[in-house]
């Protein structure tokens, strides 16, 4: 998980350039060889031809079509960085071809391209993310995000919210958090097609934002869940960029002083939620004045009431919980459970390569 040049060798491998991952070779991804969209490597050694996070697609966009590619590579980048997160939160990370029944795949897909009729909705289905292409132009991610009175759409927002729907199948349908989801949640049981009809009729309630980190958590437990989880990845990330930075927030307080926060931890692997949220308030409020200087969208538009932040210690201490399995039973301290995956080979200079 370190940040480092690459040589080409000249016989189609690359060697880091940093001392720790002396040794090591590693060869281009195929996606990158044939279409510039994927920069991770492969360890020479490896009979695939593609890096980890290209082998979880399961359909890519028609690249006839003008535009496709510039589409495909947003959303690779964006997923790269979803992946990031997942493999530092130490979250179980198989493909579908390792596990057909419980693994992740992804599918990039265009109205254009689908059977008559066959709507093309971002989703997800049976361990399968869906994502429709257009969310990759930004124009038309606009106008979604106002025709729906969004006050956040990005692509990254996409991916991290449907992976919250898929570690939910993971992490809490059957297991031993069920009850504790609920009584934090709600009870998913309840009708979740009849729900979304009515909120998309209805809207939410009028009090949502004092038990709710987004309108459309209020839809239904399962959305609030994946929004809360797609926040608690914003924030994990954010910070740990922060503190690469050495960012530091000061306050005057008053009767005198300053308060001082710097997000000096690793925001991924800290046991306690507490400092990641004292952490993130400051933060936030300083970045959105700094985005209101130039004019510009709150970076953060969002108010964290108290159920929210309850919620979001939830997520943490079920990630924290799968991270004590798999470090206690599998022997794999800090690394993923990535099962066939060398995880450490591949990821050994992982930073660079989101740029």
């Amino acid at each position: 998980m370190r940040v480092s040049a690459l040589r080409d060798n000249g016989d189609g491998s690359w060697r880091p350039l940093m001392q720790v991952a002396a040794g090591r070779r590693y060869r281009q991804c195929g996606n990158y060889i044939e279409h510039q969209v994927c920069n991770w490597m492969v360890p020479v050694e490896s009979d695939q031809a593609f890096c980890v996070a290209c082998r979880l697609n399961q359909v890519i966009p028609n690249l006839s079509r003008p535009g496709f590619r510039d589409h495909w590579y947003r959303l690779e980048r964006s997923k790269r960085r979803l992946l990031y997160s997942l493999i530092k939160l130490g979250l179980p990370l198989h493909s579908k071809h390792e596990d057909p029944v419980s693994g992740l795949a992804f599918a990039f897909k265009s109205e254009l391209d689908a059977a008559p009729g066959e709507p093309v909705m971002t989703g997800h289905a049976e361990g399968c993310i869906t994502i429709n292409i257009d969310e990759a132009d930004p124009a038309l991610r606009e106008r979604n995000r106002i025709d729906l009175q969004e006050r956040y759409r990005t692509l990254l927002g996409h991916f991290r919210h449907e992976i919250g729907h898929f570690y939910w199948d993971i992490l809490i349908a059957g297991g031993p958090h069920r009850n504790a989801f609920r009584t934090t949640f709600g009870d998913e049981r309840h009708d979740y097609a009849e729900a979304l009809n009515r909120y998309y009729a209805d809207g939410p309630s009028g009090d949502w934002q004092n038990r709710f980190i987004s309108a459309y958590a209020s839809a239904h437990p399962w959305e609030d869940w994946a929004e809360t989880w797609a926040h608690y990845l914003h924030i994990v990330d954010t910070l740990e960029t922060a503190g690469n930075f050495g960012l530091r927030i000061e306050n005057p307080v008053v009767g005198g002083g300053l308060h001082r926060v710097a997000p000096d931890f690793d925001p991924y692997r800290i046991a306690d939620f507490a400092p990641i949220i004292e952490h993130w308030m400051p933060l936030t409020f300083a970045l959105n004045s700094l985005n209101r200087s130039m004019g510009l969208q709150d970076l953060y538009p969002f108010v964290l009431s108290q159920p929210a932040i309850d919620k979001l210690a939830f997520v943490h201490n079920v990630v924290r919980a799968q991270r004590a399995f798999i470090d206690g039973y599998l022997g794999m301290p800090g690394v993923a459970n990535a099962g066939a995956t060398q995880v450490p080979g591949l990821f050994g200079w992982l930073r660079r390569l989101l740029s």
